[in-house]
């Protein structure tokens, strides 16, 4: 079993992906990670936390919630869009780096084509 944590799992994850970089803008018991600019990932000790709290896809938000009692709705953020994930051992780390990348693909594909560090719609995918 691992000894690495579900924020040390999502903060490697959010160092590899193109563009991205942490601020702590709220204080250091918040750290937030940025592509361009916008929030994708946010680390939080707050009470209850510490949460690591992602972007999501309103209908995956939803579905993962009911299938993992460690997700819920995003913590001091849209409940629609946002979910937030804890430390209580239902979550693998494939799933939390794969919901990282997801949730910065959700921003990128929101900025204008010329300022997006990679294409959403191909990023991660092997060349062909």
């Amino acid at each position: 079993m691992s000894t690495r944590t579900l924020r040390e799992w999502a903060a490697e994850r959010a160092e590899e992906l193109p563009g991205a970089g942490a601020e702590q803008p709220f204080g250091p018991d918040h750290t937030v990670y940025k592509v361009r600019g916008k929030m994708f990932l946010l680390f939080s000790n707050a009470p209850g936390g510490p949460y690591v709290t992602l972007k999501a896809r309103p209908a995956d938000a939803n579905t993962l919630r009911e299938a993992f009692d460690d997700v819920s709705p995003g913590y001091h953020m849209n409940k629609r869009h946002w979910i937030s994930l804890t430390t209580g051992g239902t979550l693998e780390e494939a799933l939390v780096r794969d919901l990282v990348t997801e949730s910065y693909l959700l921003v990128v594909e929101t900025l204008p084509r010329a300022q997006r560090p990679v294409d959403p719609s191909t990023f991660g995918q092997p060349a062909s």
